[in-house]
């Protein structure tokens, strides 16, 4: 029987090769992140791969599953030892090479899987590993199922079954990319695009799709470079997008686009070189969308801005705007429970059910989504798209260190002061709280519509903290400022990665 995984081990020991290392608190809410090796060896791996196929069998799937990885050194090794878990565990596993996140969700389509686990530790820095599971498409997992995950792997109590088999899909990548260009409409604006890839996986397959388009493609950091050299490929990072800001402005591109490391998000920057949260840029595509398809419905996460609810055009045309928990798992199942037209979510994941897409998050038709938009308004260019939103002053996602053992008390600490304050009458930066949101962490939000947000981030060690304002930069930063004093009175929360 393969050992049961330990939480702990010391690296350079014969114990490291002979048992397998899986820290629990990798198994996050909606997929799995361990720093690789320190958190998890290749024997964890195997290990994993055995949970998640008796997870599959235990729910009553057919046993056929995708598999893919993102560029990283170690991630090819990292999915082989998974395939060898999954065979074990009697799963048939197809497997489609170096892939994008929604490359391995098109393949549950294209090859009949309905299982997927891609090997991605998406836009986390190098040096972290990961794998997005699903056995229900398009929806991946959720906290239950990779509870369960947590329980099986952790206790060992694995099931292996006869019947696992293996195949190598040659040149999925193109059946991939001809089904986003059938998807496409044809383009009759002459444009200049940007495409930043962070010197990621999306490189090998972005750039290519905007030719295809028929768009003048500059690339940005598209070769290959497994240490990130210039920048983390993380859309929501500002650097990420002050280097597209730069390359739009010395080529003059029409818009930049920058793609995360494994393709499902897709961050933009305008003609101006002004860098587009994209929850704003959610909103563009929502009032875009809204004309073609009116009284839809958008599911957007809580860190996104308030004009889905409070935007004259979409309240004009019956918009119906649904607040829900920040994660891709969560956004895209309550894209289907609502039958939703798209899910919108600040860090960039986008989905787009039919008739647009699947259901799925793609960063690649998202920029799909983007141009088109630009091509249905050729007298606008993306700056006058941008500039008819009512104004708001919105931060970037703010990520203050937190362990991942007391991160969701620390977050539970804070909603229950904030609830006191509302309770007491309090005030916060000024105004009386007229609302808390807290189906995921707590979202305030004061008098003059200004408001803050603090939930946990479900991927790293931190806190997740975005503020907004529809008065003044003023009223912005005194939001921030009481948010992180409340914060403050926590020892366990530490630096930011970036503040405003």
């Amino acid at each position: 029987m393969f050992p049961k995984p330990v939480p702990k081990l010391d690296p350079n020991t014969f114990a490291f090769e002979q048992l397998p290392l899986v820290k629990p608190t990798g198994f996050r809410e909606y997929d799995a992140r361990w720093l690789f090796p320190q958190e998890i060896n290749l024997m964890g791996v195997q290990a994993l791969g055995l949970g998640l196929g008796t997870l599959v069998h235990e729910l009553g799937v057919r046993p056929e599953i995708v598999t893919g990885h993102d560029f990283r050194s170690y991630s090819s090794s990292i999915k082989l030892a998974l395939i060898a878990g999954m065979q074990a565990a009697g799963l048939r596993v197809k497997d489609i090479g170096l892939a994008l996140s929604p490359m391995a969700y098109f393949g549950q389509f294209a090859l009949d899987c309905p299982c997927v686990a891609m090997v991605t530790a998406s836009h986390n820095d190098n040096g972290w590993t990961g794998v997005k599971m699903g056995a229900n498409r398009p929806m991946t997992f959720g906290p239950e199922e990779m509870g369960r995950l947590k329980e099986i792997v952790t206790g060992g109590t694995f099931q292996y079954r006869d019947g696992g088999t293996y195949a190598f899909i040659e040149g999925f990548a193109e059946v991939y990319l001809a089904d986003l260009v059938a998807r496409a409409k044809p383009i009759s604006r002459k444009l200049k695009v940007v495409a930043a890839c962070g010197n990621g996986t999306a490189g090998a397959f972005a750039p290519a799709l905007l030719e295809r388009l028929g768009v003048e493609v500059i690339p940005l950091d598209v070769e290959p470079d497994y240490t990130f050299p210039r920048y983390n490929p993380n859309p929501e990072d500002m650097e990420m997008l002050h280097a597209i800001a730069a390359k739009v402005k010395e080529t003059g591109a029409d818009v930049g686009l920058g793609f995360d490391g494994d393709g499902d998000r897709c961050g933009v920057v305008d003609n101006e070189g002004e860098e587009i949260f994209a929850d704003k840029i959610g909103v563009m595509l929502a009032r875009d969308l809204s004309k073609l398809h009116p009284g839809a419905t958008f599911v957007v996460d809580v860190k996104s801005t308030g004009l889905y609810a409070a935007d004259p055009e979409l309240q004009s045309r019956a918009v119906q705007t649904d607040y829900w928990k920040t994660g891709h798992s969560y956004i895209k199942r309550r894209v289907n429970e609502l039958g939703a037209l798209a899910g919108f979510e600040k860090s960039g994941h986008f989905f787009f059910n039919e008739p647009v897409g699947r259901g799925y998050d793609d960063g690649l038709l998202t920029a799909i989504a983007v141009i088109e938009m630009l091509d249905r308004n050729p007298t606008q260019t993306m700056a006058d798209l941008y500039r008819a939103l009512p104004k708001t002053w919105g931060s970037p996602t703010m990520s203050p260190h937190c362990a991942d053992e007391v991160k969701y008390g620390v977050v539970d600490a804070v909603t229950e002061r904030f609830r006191s304050m509302q309770a007491g009458g309090e005030p916060v930066a000024g105004q009386a709280i007229t609302s808390l949101v807290t189906v995921n962490g707590v979202r305030i939000t004061t008098e003059d519509g200004t408001w803050g947000l603090v939930r946990a981030s479900s991927n790293k060690p931190e806190l997740v903290v975005v503020v907004e304002s529809p008065v003044s930069e003023a009223r912005l930063h005194a939001m921030f400022k009481a948010v992180d004093g409340v914060l403050r009175q926590h020892p366990e929360v530490g630096a930011y990665n970036q503040t405003i």
